[in-house]
């Protein structure tokens, strides 16, 4: 397990340079550069550059080079100093607006994958077990309502009834008497109660979408050879389906989770500026607007290497879960 373990990450480094230099070059792709459309920006306050100006500004960020010098530069920054670039749109670093909104994204992103998965799990287990059932038919129903619903909506939604409820939309992550303070048990406190909305809104469709596919899963796996003949030898339920149904429905469960963090993560744009969160997706959708090229670079690098890390976890989990596959690695070794 150790040596695929590091063959599997040596692969990664590749992986990551090709990804780095696709997204790279697919931002360049738009017409214009920053300065272009600073100058726009400029326009519509009543100020003019004039085209030495914006010559100027080019020589300065760099953006005079041809996009593959400029991706080699900035490339080489990251590796020998682990330099992301400058900002423009901020004017500081990118490594520096990274670090402001990252720590709040990877809080609302775990929890909503947390939440996606504690409650998806069972009850797709449940509605298998109990297969057309009323609680069957309940989650069904709220399974395809939670998979249509745009979270836009949804938040909107759970953003009056909080008003209506409690007084307070939940808007952010923390009230404003908590921004200038240090953390305490009643900061901790209320930031958990404003993640519910954001965690609820992110959550829902992934949850909802997984409820139906562990409940394919494992009505599918019930039936199975193996799973009946053990139900024959007096094998107890509970333990039949623990054991045998349960651990191969998973498979397909735990193999999405290197796009899942990822999904949450882009899926998550639209919720956090309707609620209002202090996370990445608003930050990235600026940059690529205002073609700030290191800080969106640096966003989508930082969600491909995600990516490619959850597809490891992936690979680690479905071969602890499933003899099968341990056995076919171990043959192909």
């Amino acid at each position: 397990m150790l040596t695929y373990i590091l063959r599997r990450t040596l692969m990664m480094i590749p992986v990551v340079l090709v990804i780095s230099v696709i997204v790279f070059w697919i931002i360049q792709l738009p017409p214009g550069d920053y300065v272009s459309s600073h100058v726009m920006e400029l326009q519509k306050e009543g100020e003019q550059l004039s085209a030495a100006e914006q010559d100027a500004l080019r020589e300065r960020y760099g953006l005079d080079q041809p996009w593959y010098a400029q991706y080699l530069a900035w490339i080489w920054g990251i590796l020998t100093r682990g330099d992301l670039g400058y900002s423009f749109a901020y004017s500081q670093p990118v490594l520096a607006v990274v670090e402001r909104y990252m720590a709040t994204t990877l809080i609302v992103a775990v929890a909503s994958m947390v939440f996606t998965y504690v409650v998806a799990i069972p009850i797709g287990v449940y509605s298998a077990v109990k297969q057309y059932s009323v609680g069957d038919y309940v989650f069904t129903t709220v399974g395809f309502l939670g998979m249509a619903t745009p979270n836009f909506l949804l938040a909107i939604i759970l953003m009056y009834l909080s008003y209506i409820w409690f007084g307070n939309p939940m808007l952010g992550l923390q009230s404003p008497e908590y921004a200038a303070q240090g953390w305490s048990p009643a900061r901790v406190l209320d930031m958990l109660r404003h993640l519910v909305i954001p965690v609820v809104v992110i959550g829902t469709a992934s949850t909802c979408e997984l409820i139906r596919v562990m409940r394919g899963q494992m009505l599918d796996e019930m039936t199975k050879q193996h799973v009946l003949t053990a139900r024959a030898k007096g094998v107890k339920e509970s333990t039949n389906l623990r054991k045998y149904s349960l651990r191969a429905a998973l498979n397909p469960i735990v193999s999405t989770i290197g796009w899942s963090l990822t999904a949450i993560f882009t899926g998550s744009t639209i919720t956090a500026i309707v609620l209002n969160l202090p996370t990445q997706g608003p930050v990235m959708l600026d940059a690529l607007m205002a073609q700030d090229m290191y800080l969106a670079g640096a966003w989508l690098g930082f969600m491909a290497i995600l990516t490619v890390i959850g597809t490891l976890i992936s690979d680690i989990l479905l071969a602890w879960l499933d003899p099968r596959i341990r056995d076919e690695r171990r043959a192909r070794a």
